[in-house]
C-alpha cells in the first residue's frame, strides 16, 4: 500500500508518500480501506519530534473507511461496511479499562502516536476500535469527527459537568475542539456561547455554528470582553486549549467558583498561576485528556441524527500531505484538514 511516513523528526519535508508493506490483520482485527483521514495538531507534535513516536512512522489518528475484511474472531461486521475508528488504543483488560476509563489506561496512546495510525490506503484494528457509521455522513465529514468531538464532550460533560444554560468562553473557534465546543455547549445544553477567532471570517463562521458572543482576540482583549457581555459577571466554563498565550485572560474571564478545563498547550504550556487569585475566588482548574469509549459513543449519537456537525476546511490528496501539514502551521483553517488516499 501507499502512505505517508517520515523516518527522521523535522518539519514537512521529512514526510514521504511511499510504499510499504499491506498490513496483515490478527484474527481478532479488523482490515479497513482507509478513505479519509482528518489531521490534529498532534500530527504535527508527533512529525517534529515532540512525543518521539517510533520511527519510522506513519501518522494520523482519525480515520474513516470501509472494511476490507474482518477476522475469525470478530462478529457483527462485514466486508463493505462504512466506519469510524476508536482514535485511540489502549489494553482494554486493565482495572482502567474495565471500569470504562479507557484514557487512564497505562497503555493508552492516540493512534498514530506510539504506533502507526492512518495516513495510508490499509489499517488494521481491533474490533473495539469500529464503530459504523451512517451513508448520511461522508468520510471527509467522518473523519472530522472522532478526537475532537470526544475530547470537547469528555472536558465539558465528563470534567465540567455543564449544565444546561451555562455560560461557556471557547477559545479558538476556527479549531476542531473549538467548533464541537461551541455546538455541545449551544445546541445539547442551550447555554450562552461565548468565542474567540483572529479574523473576522472565523468570527462569522463561529456564530453559524451558534456562537452567541464574538471576541476578535487580536483586537480585543478577551478578559475585558468577557466582563462586558456577561455584566461583570464572568463565565462558568472556560474551554482551554491554546495555553501560554491566552491562559492569563482565560482565568480572569472566570466567575467566582467557575471553571476552566484544558485539553492543550497549542502557544506553549509555560503560565503563570497566581494561587491567591485561584483559592479566594474558588476556581477549579481541570486537565482533561481525550475521553472514554463510552463518551465517545454517546456524542456519536448526536452526530449522527445530525445535531451536532463537523466541518472540514480543506481536503488534500493523501501524496500532498507535506502541503497539508504546511497549510495546518499556517493557522488559517477553520474546521478539520482531511487527506484522502
Amino acid at each position: 500500500m501507499q502512505a505517508i511516513r517520515f523516518h527522521e523528526y523535522g518539519g514537512p519535508e521529512v514526510l514521504r508518500y511511499e510504499h510499504v508493506p499491506d498490513p496483515i490483520a490478527r484474527k481478532d482485527q479488523v482490515l479497513v480501506r482507509v478513505k479519509a483521514c482528518a489531521m490534529n495538531h498532534l500530527d504535527l507534535w508527533v512529525r517534529k519530534g515532540t512525543t518521539r513516536s517510533p520511527l519510522p512512522h506513519i501518522p494520523g489518528s482519525d480515520v474513516a473507511g470501509e472494511i476490507v475484511s474482518a477476522g475469525e474472531y470478530v462478529t457483527g461486521l462485514h466486508s463493505g461496511q462504512r466506519v469510524l475508528l476508536v482514535p485511540m488504543t489502549f489494553c482494554n483488560h486493565c482495572p482502567a479499562c474495565a471500569d470504562g476509563r479507557q484514557n487512564q489506561c497505562p497503555q493508552f496512546s492516540v493512534l498514530g502516536n506510539a504506533n502507526d495510525g492512518g495516513d495510508c490506503e490499509l489499517i488494521s484494528v481491533p474490533q473495539v476500535n469500529i464503530v459504523p457509521i451512517p451513508d448520511s455522513l461522508g468520510f471527509e465529514e467522518a473523519a472530522s469527527v472522532p478526537l475532537v468531538f470526544l475530547t470537547a464532550w469528555h472536558m465539558l460533560v465528563g470534567r465540567a459537568r455543564i449544565q444546561p444554560g451555562q455560560t461557556v468562553l471557547v477559545l479558538g473557534a476556527g479549531s476542531g475542539v473549538g467548533i464541537a465546543a461551541i455546538q455541545i455547549a449551544k445546541k445539547i445544553f442551550r447555554g450562552t456561547v461565548i468565542t474567540t477567532a483572529g479574523n473576522e471570517a472565523k468570527l462569522e463562521k463561529a456564530r453559524e455554528l451558534g456562537a452567541d458572543y464574538l471576541i476578535h482576540h487580536y483586537r480585543q482583549k478577551i478578559g475585558d470582553e468577557v466582563r462586558r457581555i456577561t455584566g461583570k459577571q464572568g463565565v462558568d466554563i472556560v474551554v482551554e486549549h491554546v495555553g501560554k498565550a491566552t491562559w492569563e485572560e482565560s482565568v480572569k474571564s472566570l466567575k467566582p467558583g467557575g471553571t476552566l478545563v484544558t485539553c492543550g498547550a497549542t502557544t506553549g504550556p509555560d503560565i503563570g498561576l497566581d494561587l491567591r487569585f485561584v483559592y479566594s475566588r474558588q476556581l477549579s482548574v481541570l486537565g482533561s485528556y481525550m475521553g472514554t469509549l463510552g463518551e465517545l459513543h454517546q456524542v456519536l449519537k448526536f452526530v449522527f441524527d445530525g445535531t451536532l456537525k463537523p466541518v472540514v476546511d480543506r481536503a488534500f490528496p493523501l501524496r500532498e500531505a507535506r502541503a497539508a501539514h504546511e497549510h495546518m502551521e499556517q493557522s488559517q483553517m477553520f474546521g478539520k484538514i482531511v487527506l484522502v488516499p
